[in-house]
């Protein structure tokens, strides 16, 4: 019998709330739906804390605690919007924004970005200097897959966390202090190209490589998201295909739903670009004197109907096997076997999961 959580009052900007012994001010005031601003931490991940935004002023408390690593106590009584806590989020956006540069039009988080929603909330522009970092543009990655763009790195630490904790590969690393600090390949040999890091990455300094592909006058335009399952394996991931003028040009990920929550492997996260190929068939092929020529769904059945029924009487029918497909759905797979069964007359059928 599971052991039911010890329940407490705390009090958030006035209101008295009822929380778990287990949680932190930031899930606390998540659930009641009450404002604290985050760039580095995520629900999937432990607390990082490495942003600080997430400051709160909790009473008795001669300095300002970060909300996503201080735990709930009886009676805690918070604030969060206080005009100190504005101020030292002031301080902290225009630091980030030192060696970030706000390229907002030219950036695919445009609209999105939270550091770019922040900066606005709190009034931060950047400094008249403009970005003072040395990095590079772009930057040799653990995976051709990804493009790397240290300039856009904010040191927040989630694609480390991730890649460590998700994946369990700890390819990533935090290198360098203060604003100097940024990520990079420690053991790139590890990388399995599955994307998590891209997948977490704030502020687009981790971006598809695909993306570069796209004609100039695609690259601008805002992609229509439609949410659907992954079609390589059984699993069933969830994610949303991006797509620009009828063509898929990347894929994004939910943290929050699907049975993979935002995780994917290399080939749900990149395996896309087959569905814009101009060698994907588009109409049934039959063979007709030696040459394969397009035909209408109605041959080619009849032919294979033709074909099946002859090999059966002139063979029997445990010369005939049937492989079925992870892309297809429970449904479709179930009636295969039941065809290969009942009307075929065999037991040979398999499946590409076993692989």
């Amino acid at each position: 019998m599971l052991m039911e959580k010890n329940k407490m009052d705390i009090f958030i900007n006035g209101k008295e709330i009822k929380v778990s012994e287990d949680e932190t001010i930031l899930s606390a005031a998540r659930r009641e739906k009450i404002h604290i601003p985050t760039l580095c931490y995520m629900e999937k991940l432990l607390p990082i804390g490495s942003c600080r935004l997430c400051v709160v002023e909790v009473e008795g408390c001669e300095k300002p605690v970060a909300a996503c690593k201080t735990p709930v106590v009886p009676e805690m009584k918070v604030s969060t919007d206080t005009q100190r806590l504005r101020d030292m989020r002031r301080e902290i956006l225009s630091f980030i924004l030192m060696t970030h540069p706000l390229e907002c039009d030219q950036c695919e988080l445009k609209g999105v970005c939270t550091l770019e929603l922040l900066a606005k909330e709190y009034g931060v522009e950047a400094p008249a200097s403009g970005v003072t970092s040395p990095r590079p543009r772009t930057a040799e990655f653990s995976t051709p897959a990804i493009i790397y763009k240290p300039y856009r790195c904010i040191a927040c630490g989630r694609c480390v966390s991730a890649c460590q904790e998700v994946v369990g590969r700890a390819v990533l690393a935090l290198k360098g202090e203060g604003i100097g600090a940024a990520m990079e390949v420690v053991n790139a040999d590890k990388c399995i190209s599955c994307g998590e890091c891209l997948s977490v990455c704030p502020v687009a300094a981790l971006a598809d490589a695909g993306m570069n592909e796209l004609d100039h006058s695609d690259k601008g335009k805002r992609p229509k998201k439609t949410q659907t399952v992954c079609t390589y394996c059984g699993v069933g991931c969830t994610f949303d295909l991006n797509v620009v003028d009828g063509k898929a040009v990347g894929v994004t990920t939910n943290h929050n739903i699907g049975t993979n929550k935002g995780s994917l492997c290399v080939k749900g996260r990149f395996g896309y670009r087959f569905v814009n190929s101009p060698d994907r068939l588009t109409t049934p092929l039959i063979r007709k004197n030696g040459k394969l020529v397009e035909a209408t769904w109605d041959e080619a059945l009849d032919l294979v109907a033709k074909k099946l029924t002859s090999i059966k009487k002139d063979s029997g029918p445990d010369s005939i096997t049937g492989l079925t497909s992870a892309k297809c759905t429970n449904e479709d797979n179930y009636v295969f076997q039941k065809f290969m069964r009942a009307v075929i007359g065999t037991n040979n059928v398999d499946h590409c999961a076993r692989l």
